[in-house]
């Protein structure tokens, strides 16, 4: 660019003070804090400026006006992105159940209005009402968690890696733990399990080998130092073929014989039976339980349809112990994850109602008409709202459980695929994700894709009024 051309770009920036005697600002300023309005003001006026002296050619047509105009609706922008939370709601049509990037599992209406009570009121989270004495504030989730477990006590902390911290580091400190080498999996976000124990102050004794681990590898490995046996389920990958892992069966034997306490790291945890939904068999934290596992950890927002929390149930000697950690105050949970996880919890309950209660359930067994219904409903929202600009089909996919669970289940589920005339399926994924409301969507073969079984039947005309925005 020329210096005479950036030179006429410069000059027709407006100042500070006339954008802000624009009427169109001054709606802004009766809206939002002069500070932040004036703020935006100066950084759009700088990012113009920076553009046009990084040579980027100023329109022949450009005039004050014209620039003005620009400016002011470089300020609106910038003003409505401050003031907008950061955290916010999204549609999910990727059709990954529990999505980690979009906060797991949605929780149920229970538990939603038990979250908004205790939020908006002070509660009894450390009173005990009957005594005015303290109180535990996991006094409300330790019955329902050894009601529906079997266990004899509960513990519940900020999430499952916090879980297996705290009973590592009270059970197995500056001691040994023994664990089979194919179960040494990475928990997400880049931590693996020997990193979380090295954190504890436990040391890891691998045994047997990555595809196959006999009891007699972990009975080699016993020694006076030996403080507890690990199971950690791979509930995040599976290995077939050429395999032989310990069961949690012959863990409990062994232990038993030297009398050291069996831990499970159950990962996803499930309270219900998935198989009878046609889902791949998982083990049941009830069945781990049964089997005489000591010490179970689980997470509380993946297979089980709440919060975030880190879940421990097992033998009252044991969590005794936990109680007692001064490390358990740096990872115990809040009240409002309290009062969501009593109230997913008491949906279990009653076990012929918790699949329609739970969120999270609902999208797992959901039906192949009921989804293909939704699609049906989603393609004529869509096609009202984009008329002749893109092409929209209904068709067939598969959904995944996501969350570290459930690896190998492929969920059959109803697509919705819309092909534009104009814009490519990636600038069109890009575009929703950054409109209001935000959408996650799947690019394949070229088209914008839609999976129904992560959308909500409330969520359907939001989402098409999103698309036809962009389209």
């Amino acid at each position: 660019m020329s210096k005479k051309s950036w030179e006429r770009g410069l000059r027709l920036l407006p100042s500070v003070d006339e954008t802000l005697r624009d009427d169109r600002v001054a709606e802004l300023l009766a809206v939002y804090p002069r500070s932040m309005v004036v703020e935006a003001v100066r950084v759009s006026l700088a990012g113009e400026r920076r553009r046009i002296l990084e040579g980027e050619p100023v329109e022949e047509d450009m005039d004050e006006n014209s620039c003005l105009d620009l400016i002011v609706l470089k300020t609106a922008e910038v003003v409505r992105n401050q003031a907008c939370s950061n955290l916010r709601p999204v549609i999910n049509a990727t059709g990954v159940v529990l999505h980690t990037n979009l906060g797991r599992a949605l929780l149920s209406e229970n538990a939603r209005r038990a979250v908004c009570e205790i939020a908006s009121s002070y509660s009894n989270l450390e009173l005990e009402l009957t005594t005015g004495r303290r109180g535990s504030r996991y006094a409300p989730l330790e019955p329902v968690l050894t009601s529906l477990t079997g266990a004899e006590a509960a513990l519940v902390v900020n999430n499952n890696a916090a879980a297996v911290l705290l009973a590592l580091g009270t059970l197995a400190k500056e001691r040994e733990v023994v664990v089979s080498r194919g179960q040494l999996v990475e928990i997400g976000g880049s931590f693996r399990v020997p990193e979380v124990m090295a954190q504890s102050g436990a040391r890891l004794v691998e045994v047997g080998a990555t595809n196959k681990t006999y009891p007699d590898d972990y009975r080699k490995a016993i020694n006076e130092h030996t403080a507890l046996l690990l199971h950690v389920h791979t509930s995040n990958y599976r290995i077939i073929g050429f395999t032989r892992e310990t069961t949690i069966k012959e863990l409990v034997e062994i232990g038993r014989a030297f009398s050291l306490p069996v831990m499970s790291d159950l990962g996803s945890g499930s309270l219900l039976d998935l198989s009878r939904y046609g889902l791949p068999g998982e083990p049941t934290v009830q069945e781990m339980v049964a089997a005489g596992t000591d010490i179970i950890t689980f997470s509380g927002d993946k297979l089980l349809g709440g919060p975030q929390a880190g879940i421990i149930v097992g033998r009252r000697r044991y969590i005794d112990k936990m109680k007692k950690n001064p490390l358990l105050r740096a990872v115990r949970v809040d009240k409002m994850t309290v009062a969501a996880l009593e109230a997913t919890l008491r949906e279990y309950l009653d076990e012929e109602r918790v699949v329609e209660g739970l969120p999270v359930l609902q999208m797992l067994t959901a039906s192949a008409s009921r989804l293909e219904e939704k699609a049906e409903n989603l393609a004529r929202l869509v096609r009202d709202a984009v008329g002749n600009k893109a092409g929209v089909e209904v068709g067939k996919g598969f959904s995944v459980v996501g969350g570290g669970s459930l690896p190998a289940a492929e969920l059959p589920t109803a697509v919705v695929k819309i092909d534009s005339r104009t814009t490519s399926a990636g600038d069109l994924q890009s575009a929703l994700m950054r409109g209001e409301p935000a959408v996650m969507s799947r690019v394949q073969g070229g088209s914008l894709l839609l999976d129904v079984r992560t959308v909500r039947g409330s969520e359907l005309p939001a989402l098409a009024a999103a698309i036809g925005k962009v389209i």
